[in-house]
């Protein structure tokens, strides 16, 4: 099947060679961008699109998630890290696959109304052993379409060890491993287009232990996967590192052998410059999670500092600690949160965007086939109507426009070369009827945690 979108009033690629286009097409077969540029009248397709009125872009790669927290989004507003964490882990105890397969649908469906077209998640606690919850995640991510890159996550400190979880959501080393093993072989796909790829991601220093750490870098290393955590975070985190492992989270990561070229990190606040040289040096990615960061007061991560030394994405983090999935949102405050500690010049509107298309690809290292426009790329893409009310008054440089002002939502959005939004309507899914079993399911986790 060949689809034509031609007649597109502003292409923006990111592809260096190809660079933007006014009145362009794009021409895609099957799932594959086969052709880009500016005349196609002698173009044959299957269909075509008039996409006259719309600024197109590459669709965003969100690089850090926790999809099912959006069951408890706006609970405990005015904790910091540790003690949200403990409030919430008392209610996350009671979700089952039900509730995992819910939330993901949601959360997924609000990230692609906001642009995204490629997301990864870190599902990292497991409710009295219920291995079959990331199953269920993946199954989800398969009916709403989007492209999937999830980490099988993993705790195995609970309270009485030391940790902050309890009993109930964490698993012994040996039984993360096999499971970790297991995971890899029944659904990692490492072929070029890819809709589903597995990362091994321990949830953070201080809920694991060193030997899982250690573990899992050289199980990653077997299966040739990626491998994630959050680091780096907060005070707190350093603070603890310092007592329990005398070293600060970047030296502490060094010495379990997670500083290599496939690593990605969530968040990295708390970095002085020779953690920024130490990740420079072994090529390790970062997902900057700016409004998390806000809401959580964790501080604001050196993005300006990093920027032209490692690999950066954008994520919306889990929706308990931004309370929304929208990407657009968070490519945003990316870029208005460095210039309120760097400047108005720190970050420009063409490089947020770009963090959260081709940025986010090389994180993932799947930049060989998303995160631009051009030929051979996945047919991944987005589009915003010029006659947005909210973009009125912004013509003159419409790109500035999906940034600087409201864009609110996405108008058009193709994943893997299947139209999954069109006049801003999602195409023959039904959104609304999960969103009422999302808060059914919502309300009884709470109430079960209350009672």
């Amino acid at each position: 099947m060949k689809l034509l979108f031609k007649n597109i009033s502003f292409l923006y690629t990111f592809d260096e060679k190809i660079g933007d286009i006014q009145n362009g097409y794009i021409l895609v077969e099957d799932n594959v961008i086969k052709d880009v540029g500016r005349n196609w009248e002698n173009i044959h397709a299957d269909k075509v699109y008039d996409m006259s009125g719309y600024i197109i872009i590459p669709g965003f790669v969100n690089t850090h998630h926790h999809l099912y927290q959006s069951l408890t989004r706006g609970l405990a507003p005015n904790k910091k890290l540790f003690d949200w964490l403990v409030y919430l882990y008392e209610i996350w105890k009671f979700i089952d696959e039900e509730a995992i397969y819910v939330s993901t649908i949601v959360a997924t469906a609000e990230m692609i109304k906001t642009g995204v077209t490629t997301t990864t998640d870190h599902l990292y606690l497991y409710p009295y052993g219920n291995n079959k919850i990331f199953y269920s995640e993946i199954e989800a991510a398969k009916e709403i379409g989007i492209r999937f890159h999830p980490t099988r996550g993993s705790m195995s400190l609970s309270k009485k060890d030391g940790g902050l979880p309890p009993d109930s959501v964490v698993q012994n080393d040996d039984e993360i491993l096999s499971e970790s093993e297991n995971v890899i072989k029944k659904y990692h796909d490492p072929s070029k287009y890819s809709m589903l790829r597995i990362a091994l991601a321990p949830c953070s220093p201080f809920s694991v232990t060193p030997n899982l750490m250690k573990e899992t870098v050289h199980l990653a290393e077997k299966y040739n996967v990626l491998l994630h955590t959050h680091l780096a975070e907060t005070k707190d985190e350093e603070e603890y590192c310092l007592e329990k492992f005398g070293k600060r989270p970047v030296d502490y990561m060094e010495e379990l052998g997670w500083l290599n070229p496939n690593v990605w990190f969530a968040h990295m606040v708390w970095l002085n410059e020779e953690d920024i040289e130490k990740l420079s040096k072994n090529d390790v990615g970062m997902a900057h999670c700016p409004s998390s960061n806000m809401r959580l007061g964790s501080g604001i991560a050196p993005v300006t500092k990093l920027k032209d030394k490692i690999r950066i994405g954008i994520a919306v983090d889990g929706s308990a600690s931004n309370d929304t999935n929208n990407m657009i949102l968070e490519i945003r405050n990316a870029m208005l949160l460095q210039r309120v500690k760097y400047g108005s010049n720190a970050i420009s509107v063409r490089e947020a965007l770009k963090f959260g298309t081709i940025g986010g690809a090389r994180v993932l290292r799947m930049d060989d086939y998303i995160g631009k426009i051009a030929p051979n790329m996945a047919a991944d893409f987005i589009g915003f109507k010029l006659d947005k009310l909210e973009f009125a008054g912004a013509l003159h440089d419409p790109i500035n426009a999906i940034l600087l002002c409201d864009s609110k939502h996405v108008d058009f959005s193709i994943i893997n070369g299947k139209i999954k939004i069109f006049n801003g309507e999602f195409i023959n899914f039904d959104i609304y009827k999960y969103i009422k079993i999302h808060n059914e399911i919502s309300q009884k986790i709470i109430n079960k945690a209350l009672s």
